[in-house]
C-alpha cells in the first residue's frame, strides 16, 4: 500500500516504524525539518517537510496515489482538514485523530464520513475504555476481548503459590484434563517466548492466556489469583482519559478524582454527576491519606506525565491498594513499571497504532492488537477457501516460527486450538505472533502456499 502519515510526535513515527515492516511504501509529512532528517538517517522512510493540511504539500506527497492517509497530529483541526483534503484529492481511505470526545458521537461521525473521513480515532477514549475493561477483570494485567467477547486474552502474573507453579504445561493439561483456555505467550525476565508442552511455569512469569469467558475464574484460580471486588476508586488526572473512566463508572462505583488545575475541577463538576472532585496534587502523600487511599480498591493515574503516574501508583501500592493502573507514554518505561509492582500499564501510542494498522491490512484480518506488556501482536484472521490452513490439522501446519494459533471461532461455536483440530473455510482464527512474523502468517490464511 501507499501510505501517507501526518504526525508531529511519537504516534506518527511509531506507526511508520510498525508499518514499514509490512512492505508498505510510506511517506511521513511533518513540519519539523530537523526531526525528519533524524528519521531519514535511521530508516528507509520517505519524508516531506510541510503542513499536511496544505493542498500543495499533499500533492507533493502524491496523495492521488495513496491507499491510506493517516493524520495523527496533536491538533485535531489539522487532522480533520488533512483527512478531508486527502479524500478529495484522491486518497482511498483517510483516518483522523481527534481529541474532542463529542466528535465520536454517532451523529457527528456520520457528518465526517460524508465529508470523506473514514475513521475518527481518539487514543484517550480507547485508553479510558481499556482501563474500564481492567476494572471489570481486576486480577488481570491486560484484557483483550475478541470476536465480540467469544474469546478473551488475559495477561496474568503467576503467583508463588499458584497450583501450576513448577509444572510443565503438559503436566498441567494431564492433571486438569481438557481446559477451555491456553497459554500462548510467556514473558520471563527480559525474554519473550512462545511456550511448548515442556515449558515449566515459574513464579513471576507473565503469561498471556486465551480463554472462553466461562473459564476465566478457573484460569485465575490456577494462576493463584484471589477474587477481587472493585468498589472504591481513586483517579488521578481529570483529562480526557480520566473523564471517560469516571463518566462510565460513576454510577456503579464510588469514585474520587484528584485534579491539580482548579479551573478544570470546576469544569469536571459540570460534566460528572456522582464523582467527588478534589483539587490537589496526588503526589502529596498527606492529601491522598486524607482522602482515604487505604480504603481504595483501585488507583488509576492518568495524568499527562508518565513519571507522576508511576510515582503515585507506587505510593498507592504502599498503602495496600489492590489494583493500580498507570498511563505510561514512554515505551521504555512499560516493563520497568511492571517490574516495580504496578499492576497494569496503558499506552496511548500502542492503542492508536493497533486501531489504525488494522486499516493497512487485508479484509481477512478482522481484529488486530499490539500487546502492551510485551513485544507481540494478536490478530483474528479469516481462513479462506483453498488456503494452506484448511488443508491439514493444526499440528501438521508449517506455522512460521514465532507464531501460535490460540483459538477458532466457527459460527456460534468456539474452540481452543489443539493439534488435532482442523481449521475450516470461513473460520475466524485467533493468532499470536512475535514482531515481523504476522505478514508471513497472514499468507497461510489468504492463499494456498506450495508445499504446506
Amino acid at each position: 500500500m501507499n501510505i501517507i502519515i501526518a504526525g508531529d510526535g511519537e504516534v506518527g513515527f511509531h506507526l511508520a516504524e510498525a508499518l514499514v515492516h509490512s512492505n508498505h511504501d510510506i511517506t511521513i509529512v511533518d513540519p519539523h525539518e530537523e526531526l525528519l532528517k533524524m528519521v531519514e538517517s535511521h530508516t528507509d522512510l520517505m519524508t516531506l517537510v510541510g503542513e499536511s493540511n496544505s493542498v500543495g504539500v499533499l500533492k507533493q506527497a502524491h496523495v492521488e496515489k495513496a491507499d491510506l492517509v493517516i493524520s495523527v497530529l496533536h491538533d485535531e483541526k489539522t487532522n480533520i482538514l488533512t483527512a478531508i483534503l486527502g479524500k478529495k484529492l484522491g486518497a482511498k481511505t483517510t483516518i483522523a485523530r481527534v481529541n474532542t470526545l463529542e466528535n465520536l458521537s454517532e451523529e457527528n461521525q456520520k457528518i465526517y464520513e460524508e465529508l470523506g473521513i473514514d475513521l475518527l480515532i481518539s487514543p484517550e477514549d480507547i485508553a479510558g475504555h481499556e482501563v474500564i475493561d481492567l476494572l471489570e477483570q481486576p486480577a488481570a494485567i491486560e484484557v483483550y476481548e475478541i470476536s465480540e467477547g467469544k474469546f478473551s486474552i488475559f495477561l496474568i502474573r503467576i503467583e508463588k503459590d499458584a497450583p501450576v507453579t513448577g509444572k510443565t504445561l503438559q503436566e498441567v493439561a494431564e492433571y486438569y484434563g481438557p481446559l477451555d483456555f491456553r497459554a500462548v505467550v510467556f514473558h520471563r525476565g527480559d525474554e519473550t517466548f512462545l511456550p511448548t508442552g515442556n515449558t515449566v511455569v515459574q513464579p513471576g512469569d507473565l503469561v498471556y492466556v486465551i480463554t472462553k469467558p466461562e473459564s476465566s475464574e478457573k484460569l485465575m484460580e490456577m494462576g493463584g489469583k484471589e477474587t477481587q471486588e472493585i468498589n472504591n476508586i481513586m483517579i488521578v488526572g481529570g483529562g480526557r482519559v480520566g473523564r471517560v473512566i469516571a463518566k462510565r463508572m460513576e454510577s456503579e462505583m464510588n469514585i474520587k478524582l484528584i485534579e491539580r488545575d482548579k479551573e478544570h475541577c470546576l469544569t469536571l463538576t459540570n460534566l460528572l454527576d456522582d464523582t467527588l472532585i478534589i483539587h490537589g496534587d496526588a503526589r502529596d502523600i498527606n492529601l491522598i491519606e486524607e482522602e482515604g487511599i487505604e480504603n481504595m480498591d483501585a488507583f488509576i493515574a492518568v495524568t499527562n506525565n508518565s513519571e507522576t503516574n508511576i510515582l503515585t501508583c507506587l505510593h498507592a501500592k504502599k498503602f495496600g491498594v489492590k489494583k493500580t493502573i498507570a498511563l505510561v507514554e514512554n515505551l521504555d518505561y512499560i516493563e520497568i513499571s511492571q517490574n516495580m509492582g504496578i499492576d497494569a500499564i496503558v499506552n496511548k501510542k500502542l492503542i492508536a497504532a493497533s486501531h489504525i494498522i488494522r486499516y493497512s491490512m487485508s479484509d481477512d484480518i478482522t481484529y488486530f492488537k499490539y500487546m502492551s506488556g510485551i513485544n507481540a501482536e494478536i490478530a483474528e484472521v479469516v481462513a479462506n477457501k483453498g488456503s494452506a490452513v484448511v488443508k491439514k490439522p493444526i499440528k501438521d501446519l508449517k506455522i512460521p516460527e514465532g507464531a501460535i494459533i490460540g483459538g477458532i471461532v466457527r459460527g456460534k461455536e468456539t474452540f481452543i486450538a489443539l493439534g488435532d483440530l482442523q481449521i475450516q473455510e470461513g473460520d475466524k482464527v485467533v493468532v499470536i505472533a512475535l514482531p515481523g512474523v504476522m505478514p508471513g502468517l497472514e499468507k497461510l490464511f489468504t492463499k494456498s502456499v506450495f508445499g504446506i
